[in-house]
């Protein structure tokens, strides 16, 4: 019975393509998607529960005075398993549905506050 129904499937699919023509036709993505993090740094408080949620350290909060700070996420560290957008409590991080590009180089995300206030970033 088995057999039968992988080749019922087999034939089904025979004249459709192998493969889906990503680059040329873009690729749909719901809203269950995971693609890259990202932070609304405008909203966020440099509290580091995100950086504390995180289980591969892949989030690190540097907190210098009341309104300045930096954060900084690493993008190969992450398993996008959503932790800190959910402890977020000013719900500042979220995550992008669309898969960044690939990259060539690691490379950290750094966000500065008080460059992003005045403009810098």
């Amino acid at each position: 019975m088995g057999s039968f129904h992988l080749t019922k499937m087999s034939l089904r699919n025979l004249g459709k393509p192998a493969t889906k023509m990503y680059p040329v036709k873009p690729a749909n993505y719901t809203s269950r998607s995971k693609g890259s993090l990202v932070n609304d740094i405008d909203t966020c408080i440099l509290c580091s529960i995100c950086a504390k949620k995180c289980p591969t350290y892949a989030i690190a909060v540097d907190k210098v005075a009341k309104d300045s700070g930096s954060w900084s996420f690493d993008s190969f560290s992450c398993i996008q398993c959503l932790s800190c957008v959910r402890a977020c409590p000013k719900n500042c991080l979220s995550m992008n549905p669309q898969h960044p590009a690939a990259a060539t180089e690691k490379g950290i995300v750094s966000i500065d506050k008080m460059a992003v206030a005045d403009g810098e970033a």
